[in-house]
């Protein structure tokens, strides 16, 4: 056997070795859940829905936070990149040949206390894609209500999409 004094205060047995590997060892089973019962694992909760299908029509949105932009897309858009700033996509495409059409959309948006959020939707054309985006203030942990009006250019009737996200500023 060897014995070092260097790691145990000049300590001389390997009782010593022995008591400290051991600690250590039931300190790193015991942060891990113990080394009795299997540990639960929480459920991830499941994406939202991010797609709607109206009959001829296909709605997409999403709801994200402006700083997950590139600063040159944020600056091409004109979009203010911040972790208290949401932005809201939505885009409409023909079911047929999936090709994007013009819409009338009107946003209403409320957090869960009811307080309205203002999201003012402006449209974007580029080569043959058409979208509207909006934006609006959040604070952490806040959940915001989307209720979507959409009425694809051509159709009769608007239809109802509502979804909700909750946004993480810290």
């Amino acid at each position: 056997m060897v014995y070092s004094d260097n790691l145990f205060g000049g300590a001389k047995t390997m009782l010593n070795k022995k008591t400290f590997i051991a600690v250590s060892l039931s300190c790193l089973i015991a942060a891990c859940g113990g080394g009795g019962e299997t540990p639960t694992v929480p459920t991830a909760e499941p994406a939202g829905e991010s797609m709607k299908d109206i009959g001829e029509h296909i709605i997409h949105f999403s709801a994200q936070s402006t700083d997950d932009l590139s600063p040159d897309v944020a600056r091409a858009y004109n979009i203010v990149r911040s972790k208290n700033r949401a932005m809201l996509t939505i885009s409409v495409l023909r079911e047929s040949d999936n090709v994007s059409v013009p819409a009338e959309i009107t946003v209403k948006t409320v957090n869960l206390t009811g307080q309205l959020k203002n999201v003012a939707m402006r449209e974007i054309e580029e080569q043959d894609a058409v979208y509207y985006v909006g934006e609006t203030p959040v604070a952490n942990r806040e959940t915001l209500i989307f209720d979507i009006t959409v009425t694809p250019q051509g159709a009769g009737q608007p239809s109802e999409v509502r979804f909700k996200r909750e946004f993480y500023t810290d």
